[in-house]
């Protein structure tokens, strides 16, 4: 057979997934108006107005993938599929519930996407839910020092220590050590969170949340901003670590909520006359050192532009969750973006990082403002334990 003779098949295109709709709940700060909620009944009320403002048969829905950490007591048995039988829901709609660690909810929407990029799938539902007021933080941690097991899932580890020595891993470290290599000071980071609650405080006011959020238990608005905070009583706080930088001002706030996005293909699009609101252009997931720990964003989002060949100055919109002021500072000297087109509603600094919903939160607050101000490109990356990070390219249409 000659070269000339050789048939040369096309590559079929990759399905699109695309975001149909996105609701969150308010998020409720620490104690505040959602404490009291069970995480259950949390996840339920996103999942519930999620489907109700789809207009579509839940018994449609192929899968529900939510993130959440610190998975016992309330938040353990594969929540999701607790969070959707609790709404009432079809039992034969299963549920999967995922750890990866702050970027739980948005692997979740990746999880969706690529069920139904791969074409297995047609109408999945992504999301999250965290109420650490009610689990704290670290719980599962506490649980296993109390069993009499480590204090920490890298005691003991002889391959762990071989790599990485005793050096602490703490996300309070590893931010000190970011404020130390980008040369960050304390001032700058107060700057940075007080801008934070500027902005999120002028999003409340102008209204700008009101469609992504669903009221829960008279709370309709996030309860994290600080209209009284200021740089003179921040510079009066004193550092969670001896003599750092990092202060309970320039850190995300303990938090309770919960998020919920639809992801469809094109053949669901037409099947249940779903109007499409953007598609999810560009997914990845990226490692770092896991002792600075919350440097991935960096060349997660290196990684993400080169994969698709845009530049950062064609992302119109960039939400990058404010985990601590230094994570977002850095990322922004190393990637080179606008600082007005990131975190515009303001960030977790001041709206609060309920861990295993934020992924899916800063999703759905990236789409409503796209749509509000006719953005195209919106980039999210967050990091994540263990030194890694998702980043989701959306295109709105």
């Amino acid at each position: 057979m000659s070269a000339s003779e050789y048939v040369v098949e096309a590559v079929p295109a990759r399905p699109t997934a695309y975001i149909v709709e996105a609701v969150r709940s308010p998020v409720g700060r620490r104690g505040g108006g959602l404490a009291s909620v069970h995480p259950v009944d949390l996840g339920a009320h996103v999942l519930s107005s999620l489907i109700e403002r789809a207009g579509i048969d839940p018994s449609t829905v192929e899968d529900v993938i939510f993130g959440c950490l610190d998975q016992i007591g309330p938040q353990s048995a594969d929540i999701a599929r607790t969070c959707w039988l609790a709404a009432g829901f079809p039992e034969e709609v299963p549920g999967t519930t995922i750890d990866r660690q702050c970027g739980s909810s948005q692997q979740a929407v990746h999880f969706a996407a690529q069920g139904v990029m791969s074409g297995t799938q047609d109408l999945v539902v992504a999301g999250g839910v965290q109420n650490m007021s009610m689990v704290p933080i670290a719980s599962a941690t506490s649980v296993g020092t109390a069993l009499g097991l480590a204090d920490n899932p890298y005691t003991g580890s002889h391959r762990w220590a071989a790599r990485y020595g005793d050096q602490p891993v703490s996300q309070f470290h590893g931010a000190e050590l970011i404020a130390d290599k980008w040369s960050i000071t304390r001032a700058d980071m107060e700057a940075f969170a007080l801008r934070s609650h500027e902005r999120a405080l002028r999003a409340i006011d102008e209204g700008r949340f009101e469609r992504e959020i669903a009221p829960l238990e008279g709370v309709n608005i996030d309860e994290g901003p600080r209209r009284d905070t200021s740089l003179e009583r921040m510079a009066g706080l004193r550092p969670i670590q001896g003599n750092g930088r990092i202060t309970a001002a320039v850190s995300s706030q303990i938090s309770d909520g919960a998020s919920a996005l639809l992801i469809a293909s094109q053949a669901a699009l037409d099947r249940y006359g779903l109007t499409p609101r953007a598609k999810i252009h560009h997914m990845s997931v990226r490692g770092a050192d896991p002792i600075m720990m919350l440097t991935a964003p960096i060349p997660a989002t290196e990684h993400a532009l080169q994969k698709t060949g845009l530049s950062i100055d064609e992302i119109d919109l960039i939400e990058i969750n404010e985990a601590f002021a230094p994570v977002v500072l850095a990322w922004q000297k190393e990637i080179g973006a606008d600082p007005a087109k990131i975190n515009v509603n303001g960030g977790a600094i001041a709206l609060g990082h309920p861990l295993g919903a934020s992924g899916a939160r800063l999703m759905t607050t990236l789409l409503h403002e796209l749509e509000r101000t006719g953005g195209r490109y919106g980039l999210q990356t967050m990091c994540e334990g263990g030194g890694q990070a998702n980043v989701t390219i959306i295109e709105r249409v």
